[in-house]
């Protein structure tokens, strides 16, 4: 009998060891206690960035103080940096390039961090033909624009989409035809390309206030009215226009807010898509990333906003308009500088960013 009680003894240990590790998932428990014990300096604004270059300008600015608690967590592939900037408790993440690595970067830290607000930066490609290199632009709103709808050859705009009845797809947003770019279409023999069109597409998404598996839609996602208002006190700030003593801009940088700015897994180096895009959809920043960050937190209920510099005009057309490598560098401190100074405008208070 007593055998089988210990056996019954270690059979209960062996279970209570498997839940727990069954329960801590990919997160391990020596990870979570310390993420516990990071979330103690929060609530926190969270600083996303696409890429080390647009992070490593505010790594070695004396504006960010790295924590004396955590200042570095590494949880899934993912580095959490805590500190300080002008006396406002910051997490910061990069997320890599494009939509996917964005959002789910933005999802892990929301879902692991008590974030008040999100403030997102980095270089951007140009569709506005009124501004130039090294501006820093703050869009009202944003769009995803590579989810498609393309449609069989043949088929027009007077067509329903296939399952647009259903609600899946629709029409209401715009197309592309393809035909309108094809280099003789004069010739009606010539111009039919059997590309056809795409329709543009708003996301399905679930926000946390409404009902679990009842999809809603959003295309132009807003960023938070009060971080918007914040920004237009930074519209008069000086900002460099030389990379070096002997390559300048036409004119000293400024910092603009603007009504839209479009995101795709696109890297957008095409003139005529650039002034389609602009003429459809009124983009000015033109980039891989911050729709999905504003999708994420726009579900979540957590403000957010993105300040992008400009870093080329896509698609070339003008002396400097396709300078990316140029000027990337400019381009990338110009938006650290102007998050640098962003940041200290928003409070300290757990409800300052309503």
């Amino acid at each position: 009998m007593a055998g089988v009680s210990v056996q019954r003894q270690l059979a209960a240990v062996v279970a209570v060891v498997l839940m727990a590790t069954a329960a801590e998932g990919f997160i391990s428990r020596k990870t979570w206690s310390a993420i516990r014990r990071a979330d103690r300096d929060g609530p926190f604004v969270g600083l996303v960035v696409p890429n080390a270059y647009e992070m490593d300008p505010v790594l070695n600015s004396p504006a960010f103080k790295p924590s004396s608690n955590i200042p570095i967590l590494d949880v899934q592939g993912r580095r959490f940096r805590f500190g300080t900037i002008g006396g406002q408790n910051v997490v910061m993440v990069m997320t890599g390039l494009s939509m996917l690595n964005a959002g789910l970067t933005t999802q892990l830290l929301l879902s692991l961090f008590r974030v008040k607000g999100i403030v997102h930066w980095g270089i951007a490609g140009n569709a506005n033909e009124d501004l130039q290199i090294g501006d820093v632009t703050i869009a009202k709103e944003w769009a995803h624009l590579s989810l498609w709808n393309w449609q069989r050859y043949g088929d027009g705009a007077e067509n329903e989409l296939p399952l647009e009845a259903a609600g899946d797809y629709t029409r209401e947003l715009g197309f592309l035809n393809f035909s309108d770019y094809t280099v003789g279409k004069g010739n009606p023999e010539l111009s039919a390309n059997t590309l056809n069109s795409i329709w543009y597409q708003p996301e399905e998404i679930f926000p946390i206030s409404g009902t679990p598996e009842e999809r809603q839609h959003a295309f132009w996602v807003p960023v938070n009215k009060r971080y918007y208002k914040l920004a237009g006190k930074l519209e008069g700030l000086e900002l460099p226009a030389c990379v070096n003593a002997t390559t300048c801009l036409p004119r000293a940088p400024k910092v603009t807010r603007v009504p839209r700015g479009c995101s795709a897994n696109i890297y957008t180096d095409n003139a005529s898509y650039r002034q389609f895009i602009r003429s459809q959809f009124g983009c000015t920043p033109v980039e891989m990333e911050s729709a999905a960050v504003a999708l994420v937190a726009y579900q979540h209920g957590i403000p957010f906003i993105t300040i992008r510099s400009l870093s080329d005009l896509a698609g070339g057309g003008s002396s400097i308009s396709n300078e990316a490598a140029t000027f990337l560098d400019i381009a990338a401190k110009n938006a650290v500088q102007v998050m640098l100074k962003f940041v200290p405008l928003l409070g300290r208070g757990e409800h300052a960013d309503i």
